[in-house]
């Protein structure tokens, strides 16, 4: 099969990582199918990668915290008789603020799409993969997937989920020709932060990598089939760090990270 007839489909596609893993994998000469909410932001992006590369770029608009979503994506993939190859699930959020006090339908709609969405997507794509023996499952999940986090509570339990989902998996297709990979980026320059009320916050003052940076390592490790992508320096210190600290203490400085200065 030659890379124009690969499908590489890209959740949360309009923005930020997945944006540019969309840009790396059509400059490889991938076709995309891109995904997120924002219609028009994913047709702008379809036009560049057509435009720039000559590929194929399929827009599909839908919400994926609807539970109804990653169905009626995979049935319109067969109706358009699109073969996913690569299976990039990107799309997420966080939200900074006390659990307790933090609306119990934006968490429950945070679970839905990063975690939820995510399993039922490769749930849904996995298998015609392994009938081919060969196919890439790239996860985005992130250095809060590592840590308790207080007052992004729901946030970094979910990405924990989206690490050890990713690592479990690719165990099971070891030998298969699939493989898993997790990418687990530290704070990045997106519109995420923005999104989560994180202005004030402690954590992104200490610096962010660039997305471009953390998608290169993502796709580069999800090519050599890596199950675990940790990129930076600093965040594969602080992988380290973490596992050697009591766990008290790590509870105690993500806590001050993630207050604003003036909490």
């Amino acid at each position: 099969m030659s890379a124009a007839e690969r499908f590489t489909l890209v959740t949360g596609a309009s923005t930020g990582i997945g944006r540019e893993l969309a840009l790396i994998a059509a400059s490889k000469g991938c076709s995309l199918v891109l995904l997120a909410r924002n219609e028009d932001k994913l047709s702008e992006l379809a036009r560049e990668v057509r435009e720039a590369h000559g590929v194929r770029a399929e827009v599909v608009a839908l919400d994926l915290s609807d539970p109804e979503a990653p169905a009626a994506l995979f049935r319109e993939m067969n109706r358009r008789e699109v073969e996913i190859e690569v299976l990039i699930n990107n799309a997420g959020f966080g939200s900074l603020g006390p659990f307790h006090d933090t609306p119990i339908d934006r968490q429950l709609e945070m679970l839905r799409l990063n975690v939820l969405a995510l399993t039922h997507l490769t749930h849904l794509f996995l298998p015609p993969m392994l009938e081919r023996r060969r196919g890439r499952i790239l996860n985005v999940a992130s250095t809060a997937g590592l840590l308790p986090g207080p007052w992004m509570a729901v946030y970094y339990a979910s990405k924990a989920y989206v690490f050890s989902f990713s690592e479990a998996i690719a165990e099971e297709l070891r030998g298969t020709g699939v493989t898993s990979t997790a990418l687990l980026p530290g704070p990045t320059r997106t519109e995420f932060q923005s999104r989560a009320d994180m202005a004030g916050s402690r954590l992104i003052r200490l610096g962010m990598a660039d997305a471009r940076s953390v998608a290169e390592a993502g796709y580069r490790g999800m090519e050599a089939g890596k199950v675990v992508v940790i990129p930076g320096i600093s965040n594969k210190a602080l992988s380290v760090v973490v596992r050697l600290s009591p766990r008290w203490a790590v509870r105690r400085v993500v806590s001050w990270l993630n207050r604003s200065n003036e909490s």
